[in-house]
């Protein structure tokens, strides 16, 4: 049985682009917990009406309600599955593999990157407010500047979670929650670890030969 995917790596690390190359290459599906709280809640179904009231009292989702939004969106045995982002510590991590997976094997990558290669990534991330598209000012700029390629808009703008004081922010946040986590996986002996600022090629090609 081919294993599924869980991408652990710090805001802008690359997980993204990873995760967009394996739907578009191997199939996989994508799961990204915030996407699926918006869709239940548009379904209107019994828990999307749950997690709506909850989100409406100004209250964060519970671990518990997202394990139970995953047990109802996945289908182990049809499709391979990334998960970006979550989990985010060792409770998620544990939960995970005792009420979701149950034994369906899977594989944790940790995107490692210098602290302050990502500060300058971010800080130079732009996105188009029409159509969503991302640029970076240094990898990958717009073949026009300020025109995005995709639509033709000229509102590219920087993310205010884009800022250099909110992203070191989020770092610090990042840090430290994910040490129990890598050792989790690590103690299990289902930890990747890859060199987030290799080529995105490269990296591709390294996790597609452990799955």
């Amino acid at each position: 049985m081919k294993s599924h995917l869980i991408f652990i790596g710090a805001p802008g690390s690359g997980k993204g682009t990873q995760a967009g190359k394996f739907v578009a290459d191997k199939g996989f599906k994508h799961i990204s917990t915030g996407d699926l709280l918006r869709n239940e809640i548009a379904k209107k179904s019994a828990l999307g009406l749950e997690v709506k009231k909850v989100m409406d009292e100004g209250k964060l989702v519970s671990d518990e309600l997202v394990i139970r939004l995953l047990q109802a969106n996945i289908d182990l045995q049809s499709s391979q599955y990334i998960f970006d982002g979550y989990p985010r510590n060792i409770a998620q991590a544990q939960a995970l593999d005792s009420e979701v997976l149950k034994g369906s094997p899977s594989i944790s990558v940790y995107f490692e990157i210098n602290t302050d290669k990502l500060v300058e990534r971010l800080t130079n991330r732009r996105t188009c407010g029409n159509c969503g598209a991302i640029y970076n000012l240094i990898s990958k700029k717009p073949k026009i500047e300020g025109t995005c390629d995709q639509c033709g808009g000229t509102n590219l703008v920087q993310r205010t979670d884009d800022k250099e004081d909110v992203i070191k922010n989020r770092l610090k946040v990042f840090q430290d929650t994910v040490s129990p986590v890598l050792k989790y996986y690590q103690d299990l002996g289902r930890l990747v670890r890859v060199d987030a600022e290799q080529f995105p090629d490269v990296i591709f090609n390294l996790i597609s030969s452990k799955v």
